[in-house]
């Protein structure tokens, strides 16, 4: 039996994003495929995308922040540029949304699972 009064909610500074930002050249038929791998690799590796080459991907924790940061050091090709950025989950429910003029919907929560 599940006691819900003692169930407390993770903070919204506790829980962390990571934005993956990235601009893979795309000329050659080897190129393409090393960023498409990469792609594969972010989306294998829990990510989702939030636009054309920005991924994003909630983490439980700083450490566990940094153990998906540092699998994305380990598969960035030669040529491109990666940038990496980590944020709570309260700075992650500021950022504003357009399609065209118009605000898109808020962003969801993300989800908590908690395994006993």
């Amino acid at each position: 039996m599940i006691d819900y009064v003692s169930y407390k909610r993770v903070s919204s500074y506790q829980l962390m994003w990571i934005l993956v930002m990235f601009d893979l050249p795309t000329e050659t038929k080897i190129q393409r495929k090393l960023a498409s791998d990469f792609r594969k690799c972010l989306l294998k590796d829990g990510f989702t995308m939030f636009q054309f080459s920005i991924y994003v991907r909630n983490c439980a924790s700083r450490e566990n922040t940094k153990v998906h940061i540092e699998r994305i050091r380990n598969i960035i090709p030669e040529e491109g540029k990666v940038c990496i950025i980590s944020i709570t989950e309260r700075q992650f429910q500021e950022i504003l949304t357009f399609e065209g003029s118009r605000r898109s919907s808020k962003i969801p929560d993300a989800i908590q699972l908690e395994l006993f």
